[in-house]
C-alpha cells in the first residue's frame, strides 16, 4: 500500500490534480506506479548503460491513453534519482526533430527549458549544470594550484574534435570569464546560446565572438555534444525523453517525414554503434506510428528493418525486452485495483475524517466500469482514473452521501484514437499536428 504519512501535501495535490484532469503528474510518480515491472527494469539497464558511458535508444509504444507518457515520467524521474541530466518534451507543430523552418531548433530550446537534475527536477537546469561544470573545474585547480583557466581549456579540449566543438567551448569558457569577471551580461549570452536562443550568426559574434549558432541543421550534434559536456560537469549522462512521435506519423508532407524518420535512423544508428555517449533517448508513440508500412517508421525499410521484433519471443507468447521496441503491456485487472488503492490513500492523506471507501467499493466500481467500457477500462485507464478522483472528491466535499449512493452516476467513456488525419500546414514549412492532452 502507499505510504502516505511521509506525502507532503503539495504533491499530494499535485498528483490528485493531474489525475483528475487526466494529465500525467509532474512530481509523485512513484506513489502511483503499478505492473509493468519487467519494463521498468529494462530501462534500468538502459540507464546503468548511459551511466557507465553508453548510449541506448528506445521506442515505447502503447495505445492511447495506456501509460506511455507516465512511463516516461517515471523512467526519468528514475534517472536524476541516478544521476543523469534529464530533457523532454513533446513534438507538435513548432517542434520535430528534423526540419528547416526553425521546428527543430524549437524542439532543441524547448528540451533546454525542460532540462533537469536531480537537484532541479523541474526544468531549468541549464544554468546550474554549466555553474558546476566551472566550480569542478575551480576545484581542481585549487588542488592542483594551477590557474582554473588552464583546466577549463584542458576539460574543453575533448569537446573540439566533436562537430560544432570548437564554439561550444568558446562559449562555455566565455561564461566562465563572465563568471570571474563578474559580467552579468556575457553570462547571460552565453547561456541564451546554449539555449538556442541566437537566431543569427552575426548576433552570436557580436556578442560571444563564435561563428555557428545552434539551428535546424546541427540540433542532433549539439545535443552529443551537450551529453560530453554533461559528463565532463561531473554527471552519469544526457536522458532524452521525447513524446507524442505520433505528430510524426500525421505530417502531410511525405518528404518531410522521411526527411524526420531519417534522423531517426541516424539517431537510432548511432545508439546501436556506440557513435553518441553518454547519452540516451525514449520516445513514445502509438502502434500506428511504428507498424504502418504506408506513414509510420515501418513505411522507412531501413528503420523496419532495425525495429523488426524478435519473431521468435512473439510466435511463442512470449516478450524480449532487449530490442529498442519496448511494447508496455496492458494493466492487469488487479494492477488496476492497486492503483485505486492507491489513489484513494493519497486522496485520504492529511484529511481528518476522508471519505470512507473501502476495498469492497474499488471491486464494485471496477465492475461499474466493465460493463460501461469492457475490458478497455484496465487496459487504457486514463478516463477510468478520472471517474474513480472525481468520485472521491464528491464524497470529500458531500459527506452524507455515500458511495454505493453516487455510483451509478459515474459516467465513463472507453478511450479511442482521434482521428489521424494530416492538418493544414500553417507555418510555411510542412508540420504536424499537435494531439491533445498527456496520457495517464
Amino acid at each position: 500500500m502507499t505510504d502516505t504519512k511521509k506525502l507532503r501535501p503539495r504533491v499530494r495535490d499535485a498528483i490528485l490534480q493531474s489525475l483528475a484532469a487526466g494529465v500525467v503528474p509532474r512530481i509523485g510518480q512513484q506513489h502511483i506506479q503499478v505492473g509493468r515491472v519487467h519494463e521498468v527494469r529494462a530501462l534500468l539497464k538502459d540507464i546503468d548503460r548511459i551511466a557507465d558511458g553508453g548510449s541506448t535508444m528506445r521506442f515505447i509504444i502503447g495505445e492511447y491513453g495506456s501509460g506511455k507518457t507516465f512511463f516516461l515520467h517515471l523512467i526519468r524521474s528514475i534517472a536524476l534519482e541516478r544521476k543523469l541530466v534529464t530533457a523532454h518534451a513533446d513534438l507538435n507543430p513548432d517542434r520535430r526533430i528534423h526540419a528547416t523552418g526553425g521546428q527543430a531548433q524549437g524542439l532543441y530550446q524547448e528540451l533546454m527549458r525542460n532540462l533537469s537534475t536531480r537537484s532541479k527536477p523541474d526544468g531549468n537546469a541549464l544554468a546550474s549544470v554549466v555553474e558546476r561544470f566551472v566550480t569542478t573545474a575551480m576545484q581542481e585547480a585549487q588542488s592542483r594550484k594551477i590557474e582554473p583557466e588552464s583546466v577549463i581549456r584542458s576539460k574543453l579540449d575533448v569537446l573540439t574534435g566533436l562537430v560544432g566543438g570548437y564554439d561550444f567551448s568558446e562559449v562555455v569558457a566565455s561564461y566562465w570569464r563572465a563568471h570571474d569577471t563578474g559580467d552579468d551580461a556575457l553570462k547571460a549570452n552565453a547561456v541564451r546560446w546554449l539555449r538556442a536562443e541566437f537566431t543569427t550568426k552575426t548576433a552570436a559574434r557580436k556578442a560571444l565572438g563564435v561563428r555557428t549558432i545552434i539551428e535546424d541543421s546541427n540540433t542532433y550534434d549539439m545535443l552529443k555534444l551537450f551529453a560530453r559536456f554533461v559528463e565532463l560537469s561531473g554527471f552519469g549522462g544526457l536522458l532524452i525523453c521525447l513524446d507524442e512521435l505520433v505528430n510524426l506519423y500525421k505530417l502531410g508532407s511525405g518528404r518531410a517525414r522521411r526527411t524526420n524518420y531519417e534522423q531517426i535512423l541516424r539517431i537510432l544508428n548511432d545508439s546501436l554503434q556506440g557513435g553518441a555517449t553518454p547519452i540516451g533517448f525514449l520516445m513514445g508513440g502509438t502502434p500506428e506510428f511504428l507498424l504502418d508500412t504506408r506513414k509510420g517508421l515501418y513505411s522507412y525499410e531501413a528503420l523496419q528493418t532495425r525495429l523488426t521484433e524478435n519473431s521468435f519471443a512473439r510466435a511463442g507468447g512470449l516478450v524480449d525486452f532487449s530490442g529498442p521496441v519496448l511494447r508496455l503491456a496492458n494493466l492487469a485487472p488487479e494492477d488496476l485495483f492497486v492503483l485505486l488503492q492507491k489513489v484513494r490513500d493519497i486522496h485520504a492523506a492529511g484529511q481528518a475524517k476522508p471519505p470512507h471507501v473501502p476495498n469492497e467499493a474499488l471491486a464494485a466500481f471496477m465492475q461499474h466500469c466493465s460493463q460501461r467500457v469492457g475490458d478497455a477500462y484496465f487496459k487504457t485507464p486514463r478516463n477510468t482514473i478520472v471517474a474513480f478522483v472525481h468520485l472521491l472528491s464528491t464524497l470529500e466535499q458531500n459527506p452524507t452521501s455515500t458511495w454505493e449512493a453516487l455510483l451509478n452516476r459515474v459516467s465513463i467513456q472507453s478511450e479511442h484514437n482521434p482521428e489521424l488525419a494530416p492538418l493544414e500546414d500553417t507555418s510555411g514549412d510542412d508540420d504536424d499536428d499537435e494531439l491533445a492532452d498527456f496520457k495517464l
